[in-house]
């Protein structure tokens, strides 16, 4: 399964703030020193808590959700399961947000309550999306890292609050955790559509879903403050080449069509070679033709 390249987060926050009243952080011995929060646990939030289970045995998992709908499926893996309704005053040492913000009228509201949710000891990771970069024209795009204290130094730039709604939205949620201190994608849509109306040279980055959580959880272990990460894999592919490698690569049965949009926006090209020497990564699926088996 693959996503489109992401960008996490992880930074420290002051603030005083209140989770899960199920749980008290002030009686001896609830709260571990491994134990982690999972904001939105999904695809990506449940490799996540796959992956800090193997790296911490018999630490506490919480999978906060908006509804009950998937807690007997969160229960069963491992993960114990709380409403977002839920007033709470236990902290965790390890907090990752993975919730999209679609479902929420107020998504940097959201994240500004989750970091609270974090005691400041070990890390708080807020999974982004590499959309805010300001690059539409299938050109190159390098890491963005941010610091707290010291002068942020940025090698693409971002897009303009007011440009985007979209973006308005990402990139006031990661102001927020600033100021505070396989390949599931797109081509099983598309090859069930046959045909799409977008342009078949706009550039795609991604990166597997095994790829995306076992980053998240390596950032978290270096407890590290204040830096913007980016996760992909370092192979960008236009539409038109990913669906020509689902093509060659033999396992599916469905045949694509293709693409017959001519003016939509093109992409960009994310490298995150930074991030990989920075936190010491490399992924397990270093392309999607690699994970295809060509």
């Amino acid at each position: 399964m693959f996503c489109f390249g992401l960008v996490l987060i992880d930074c420290y926050l002051d603030d005083e703030g209140a989770l899960n009243e199920s749980l008290d952080a002030s009686s001896p011995g609830l709260v571990g020193a491994n134990d982690l929060l999972i904001v939105g646990p999904g695809v990506l939030g449940r490799l996540v808590a796959e992956k800090w289970r193997e790296e911490h045995p018999g630490c506490q998992i919480i999978g906060q959700t908006v509804t009950a709908d998937h807690h007997d499926e969160l229960i069963k893996i491992g993960i114990n399961p709380s409403l977002k309704e839920t007033k709470a005053t236990h902290k965790f040492p390890y907090v990752i947000f993975c919730a999209p913000p679609s479902r929420t009228p107020d998504y940097p509201g959201d994240v500004r309550e989750a970091a609270l949710s974090w005691n400041g000891e070990g890390s708080f990771l807020f999974t982004s999306s590499s959309a805010p970069y300001d690059c539409n024209d299938n050109g190159q795009c390098y890491e963005v890292f941010h610091l707290i204290i010291t002068p942020s130094v940025i090698d693409s730039p971002v897009v303009p609050i007011g440009r985007s709604a979209r973006t308005d939205v990402l990139l006031k949620a990661e102001k927020v955790v600033l100021e505070s201190g396989g390949y599931r994608g797109a081509h099983v849509y598309w090859l069930e559509k046959g045909t799409i109306e977008f342009r078949p040279d706009h550039i795609l980055n991604l990166i597997h879903y095994e790829d995306a959580a076992s980053i998240s959880v390596a950032i978290l272990k270096k407890k590290l403050r204040g830096k913007i990460f980016l996760g992909c894999d370092n192979h960008p592919l236009s539409r038109q080449e990913i669906m020509d490698l689902v093509s060659r690569s033999g396992k599916f049965s469905k045949k694509f069509e293709g693409f017959t949009g001519t003016s939509d926006p093109l992409g960009k090209k994310l490298n995150n070679v930074k991030t990989r020497e920075e936190i010491g990564w490399e992924p397990k699926y270093p392309s999607f033709a690699n994970f295809l088996g060509l």
